[in-house]
């Protein structure tokens, strides 16, 4: 089991400060299992938790103003000032940060604005329960669903809870970053056309999704996020897909896993497999040859998410 890395110092001076302060972590993900849309519903997401964190201090300041560093924090600033506002406040230091990239489909922003709900909640004495923190960050922008442990079916544009799967077995990813950047926010401003037909098709792909993690079937999982990140083509395509899909076949990787809204493909690897070990050093390989930048991270249990949010 993993642990998340510890926060950094954070030193308090000077006179008449409340010393109320708050301290949390948020997981982030490695694009999606799956996205699309509904017959008759809205565009969802489903979860892939992995081992990237994105970390909050805050610190109530009753004498001076919100100040975020990063500075360009700018959403986080906006739920801070919301959630210290319920409570009559308005001052305070928030700090964040964590090894999330920026927009590369990895969560970040999400779990800054989760963090740091759960940091100021924790600071003034508020609810920093998942349904309460979605609560807050609707006003703010389409979120992932990562204020919920476990895999869970996500209405990201309504910033509201579909449906919990459950934790996925222990799983690898070997992903590959395509570069430059994509505005999660600009690209969920841009209206997406579903067919009937297609809307059909994700909802089969969601039912055997939900049906196979509650299974701890990987292979099976593999299955519907390869044929989600096939389908996504027409939204975000990717340029190594065709590679990364021989590649998955060549190494039997579980499957294929992309960033709906950002710049990362990879292969699925179940962690259990006894080859486990020679298969990723065989993806790892794989992968090197491809443009970009290679990364690897681990699916999280849902015992690794519990502690998280408990940190």
């Amino acid at each position: 089991m993993s642990t998340p890395p510890p926060l950094p110092s954070f030193a308090v001076s000077g006179s008449g400060v409340d010393l109320r302060t708050g301290t949390a972590r948020a997981f982030g993900t490695f694009g999606e299992l799956l996205q699309g849309a509904l017959p008759g519903g809205p565009e969802f997401l489903v979860t892939l938790p992995v081992d990237r964190w994105a970390r909050a201090r805050f610190r109530l300041d009753p004498d001076g103003p919100l100040r975020v560093f990063p500075s360009h924090k700018t959403k986080t600033r906006r739920v801070a000032e919301a959630m210290l506002a319920s409570r009559g406040r308005a001052g305070g230091v928030l700090l964040l940060d964590g090894d999330l990239p920026e927009g590369k489909g990895m969560a970040s922003s999400s779990a800054d604005l989760v963090a740091t709900a759960r940091a100021v909640g924790a600071a003034v004495g508020l609810d920093t329960s998942p349904a309460a923190v979605e609560g807050w960050l609707r006003p703010i922008e389409p979120t992932d669903g990562v204020m919920h442990p476990g895999v869970v079916a996500f209405d990201h544009r309504e910033v509201r809870l579909r449906e919990r799967l459950g934790g996925l077995p222990a799983a690898t990813v070997v992903g590959v970053d395509e570069g430059g950047l994509l505005d999660t926010v600009a690209f969920n401003r841009v209206p997406k056309a579903f067919s009937p037909g297609q809307r059909a098709e994700y909802a089969e792909l969601l039912a055997e999704l939900a049906a196979a993690v509650r299974a701890g079937d990987l292979a099976r999982v593999g299955a519907v996020t390869t044929r989600s990140a096939v389908l996504n083509q027409r939204l975000a395509p990717k340029r190594n897909l065709d590679a990364m899909l021989a590649v998955a076949e060549r190494i039997g990787a579980e499957g294929v896993v992309c960033a709906h809204s950002g710049t990362l493909l990879g292969v699925l690897l179940d962690g259990d497999d006894p080859d486990h070990g020679p298969r990723l050093a065989a993806a790892l390989a794989a992968c090197s040859t491809l443009p970009g930048t290679t990364t690897t991270v681990r699916a999280l249990n849902l015992q690794d998410m519990e502690l998280a949010h408990a940190a």
